[in-house]
């Protein structure tokens, strides 16, 4: 059960899927049956980017070119996700991608924008 101060935050607990997160999901399925895509897992990362602060990117991806993507998906952007997924980008080794939903009106589909 959600307590009352996580439904306030639209936050949902550790290792569930929001509905953009569950459709992302099976476009990473698709994908991965074409071989643009060998390998990913929900929320299968945590990095360190300082005492107390952490970041766990949606997904953590292997690209066909065998590069670690780590993915966030957002419906909306906040400054604090955009300034950890820069800090993250800084830190560490793997290709940073953040995932937006495209309005129906440009096509929908997804926006990507890399890091």
């Amino acid at each position: 059960m959600l307590s009352k101060r996580a439904k306030a935050l639209g936050r949902l607990p550790v290792g569930v899927m929001n509905k953009t997160e569950s459709a992302y999901e099976r476009y990473l399925k698709s994908i991965e049956q074409t071989g643009d895509v060998l390998w990913y897992r929900f929320e299968g990362l945590k990095l360190r980017l300082a005492d107390g602060c952490f970041y766990t990117p949606d997904f953590a991806v292997m690209a066909a070119d065998g590069v670690i993507e780590c993915h966030e998906v957002k419906g909306t952007w906040m400054d604090d996700a955009r300034v950890k997924i820069k800090v993250a980008a800084a830190e560490y080794p793997f290709r940073f991608v953040a995932v937006t939903v495209k309005p129906k009106k440009a096509g929908g589909g997804w926006q990507f924008e890399a890091f």
